[in-house]
């Protein structure tokens, strides 16, 4: 590797990278009644990639106006006022020279139903989080088990969301299927004990992943990218592996390997970590069954744990890092020494302070 590599072009299907630096999405509590964000943070994603990233990412946006909602103020990509309102932002990111990115998902049984139109939790089987839900201190609801009518309605979300994020000129969409989030629900058998053709085996706790990336991929253009997002932890319950081992888990990449996805990111706590008792990290092990560009996450906070990830992974991703600090991607050109930020110091990301 050179040091050059982090700052060198990337050809994503049919668009070249200026690097390999991204800025990961994040989930905020911004939005108005019309489930749109303030200026603020549209303000803040302009400008960080005015400050150089490659690409970025909005914040998690929820899939529909039922039962996809488990923070107050997420926003929503659905009807015209929302599309108008990315459309402006889409426009600045691609002016500064960078990919603009839709994350798009639904918190099943991390939803907060007090919060969701239909005042409903929803998820693969009735099995709540163990922890407490640290925005009411009190127990996640027990969730409503999922049934055909309901797994449609939720596919057709992500189908309509994504039509709403190519309507706004963004560059690609990402389907979340990580944290803990409803797809990884399906896929974990943590949380997934359904007895029908959603359950059970590995082939069955796919289909519901499966059965969304096909819907959306065909509403995405030929010239867009769609990309798919995993992880082997939760927001919830996060000391539980959410797959059984490393074969279970590579299976599941392989298979994503097989579907019509322009890149897998891998979203880790600490890129670092070796997995499931082998002395290799989920990147690392990702890379042995997949051919498909690779982006990784997790405690990637100044140069050398940036180039370090890009041993097994294409493109690196920062949130807190590139949350806190506006001039981050100056520092790391630099190579000045940046300690890592805590969790608790990001927690500004989810109140009405203004974050440059």
């Amino acid at each position: 590797m050179t040091d050059d590599l982090l700052f060198s072009t990337f050809q994503l299907k049919n668009f070249t990278l200026k690097n390999r630096i991204g800025i990961a999405p994040m989930t905020r509590m911004s939005s108005d009644a019309r489930s749109i964000p303030r200026q603020d943070v549209f303000d803040f994603l302009v400008r960080r990639a005015e400050t150089g990233a490659a690409i970025v990412y909005t914040e998690g946006i929820v899939t529909d106006y039922e039962s996809s909602q488990g923070y107050p103020g997420q926003s929503r990509l659905l009807t015209k006022p929302q599309i108008d309102a990315w459309r402006e932002v889409v426009k600045g990111i691609q002016n500064a020279g960078s990919l603009a990115i839709m994350q798009m998902f639904h918190c099943g049984r991390m939803a907060w139903p007090e919060v969701n139109p239909a005042q409903r939790s929803i998820a693969p089987s009735p099995i709540p989080p163990t922890q407490d839900n640290p925005l009411t201190q009190q127990p996640y609801p027990i969730p409503e088990e999922m049934d055909a009518f309901d797994i449609s309605h939720v596919i057709n979300g992500f189908v309509e969301t994504a039509k709403g994020a190519i309507a706004a000129g963004f560059d690609g969409v990402e389907i979340h299927g990580a944290h803990g989030y409803l797809i990884n629900q399906f896929l974990s058998s943590y949380s997934n004990q359904r007895t029908d053709m959603y359950g059970g085996s590995l082939a069955g706790r796919y289909r519901f992943a499966h059965e969304v990336i096909q819907a959306v991929s065909k509403v995405i253009p030929k010239d867009k990218l769609l990309i798919f997002r995993i992880s082997n932890w939760g927001i919830a319950d996060m000391e539980v592996s959410l797959f059984a081992d490393q074969n279970e888990y590579q299976e599941i990449i392989a298979k994503l390997n097989q579907e019509p996805l322009d890149a897998i990111s891998v979203s880790t706590y600490d890129f670092k970590e070796k997995a499931f008792g082998t002395d290799k990290t989920m990147a690392a092990l990702s890379r042995e069954v997949c051919d498909k560009p690779l982006m990784i996450c997790g405690k990637i906070h100044d140069r050398g744990s940036a180039e370090e990830a890009l041993l097994h992974a294409d493109i690196v991703l920062s949130g807190k890092s590139t949350l806190l600090n506006p001039n981050w991607l100056t520092d790391i050109k630099t190579n000045k020494n940046i300690p890592p930020f805590t969790s608790d110091q990001a927690n500004v990301a989810y109140t009405t302070e203004i974050i440059l």
